[in-house]
């Protein structure tokens, strides 16, 4: 008798625990953004060893559509970042998936101005966009923040 309440309670206990689970994982998307996000497309990277600014090539972007960014990169005394080597990548926090794309540098446009192509948002909310940047002062990343 006491082998069939196990079982029983065994059989129960996993699809409670995985309701409970995916309730917490529901409760954490439906979250707005924090409150106190950077939302500046110019920042410092975190070694602060360039400025980096980025340029949608949608002004609002759009959810849904495929679309380029210009990045600006310069070493901390303004002087542009040429030959830099860029990756870039992302996603969405509160959701724990990344970009629904692979962007890539397409173009070294001069001036420390690259082309990326290949930016889409497949969804409304808080998405971040990371970039590691390799340049003559080293590797250094900076992360922008989008809430579409």
């Amino acid at each position: 008798m006491s082998n069939l309440i196990t079982r029983r309670r065994l059989f129960w206990s996993v699809p409670v625990a995985l309701l409970a689970v995916g309730g917490i994982a529901v409760a954490k998307m439906m979250q707005p953004p924090p409150a106190d996000l950077d939302l500046s497309l110019a920042k410092s990277t975190d070694q602060g060893l360039y400025t980096v600014s980025v340029e949608p090539g949608l002004s609002p972007i759009s959810v849904g559509t495929m679309h380029g960014w210009v990045v600006q990169i310069s070493t901390r005394d303004s002087k542009p970042v040429d030959h830099a080597r860029i990756a870039v990548d992302g996603g969405m926090p509160q959701h724990g998936h990344g970009l629904p794309t692979e962007p890539q540098v397409s173009a070294d446009l001069g001036e420390g101005r690259y082309q990326v192509e290949g930016m889409k948002f497949n969804m409304p909310g808080w998405w971040v966009v990371n970039l590691s940047v390799d340049g003559p002062d080293g590797p250094d990343t900076v992360t922008f923040n989008l809430v579409l």
